[in-house]
C-alpha cells in the first residue's frame, strides 16, 4: 500500500513521494507534507521560474531563489511561490 500524506498543495490526502525529493531538512518536510501530484505541480511551476528568471540550477544564488519560490509554492511561507506578474502560458492569447 503506498504511503499517504495530508498534502499542502491540494489541500487533501493524497499518495506521498517514495523518498525526500530535496536535500536537508526542507526535502524532509516536503516528503513528510507533500504529495506526489502536488510534487508534480511544484515541479511544473520549476520550470517556469527556471526560464522566466533564467536561472542556472549550478549557481548557488540561483539555488537560494528557487528554494524561496519551493517555500512559497508548497507552504505559502514568504514572497514568492505566486505566478510571475504578466506571466502568460505557452500559447495563451496575448
Amino acid at each position: 500500500m503506498s504511503r499517504m500524506v495530508n498534502c499542502v498543495v491540494l489541500k487533501r490526502e493524497a499518495e506521498g513521494l517514495e523518498y525526500p525529493p530535496h536535500p536537508g531538512s526542507l526535502g524532509q518536510r516536503i516528503y513528510e507534507n507533500v504529495s506526489a501530484e502536488g510534487w508534480k505541480k511544484w515541479l511544473e511551476r520549476l520550470t517556469m521560474i527556471i526560464n522566466e528568471n533564467g536561472l542556472n540550477t549550478a549557481d548557488p544564488s540561483s539555488v537560494e531563489l528557487i528554494e524561496k519560490h519551493m517555500l512559497g509554492f508548497l507552504f505559502s511561507e514568504g514572497d514568492f511561490g505566486s505566478v510571475p506578474e504578466g506571466f502568460k502560458p505557452p500559447g495563451a492569447k496575448k
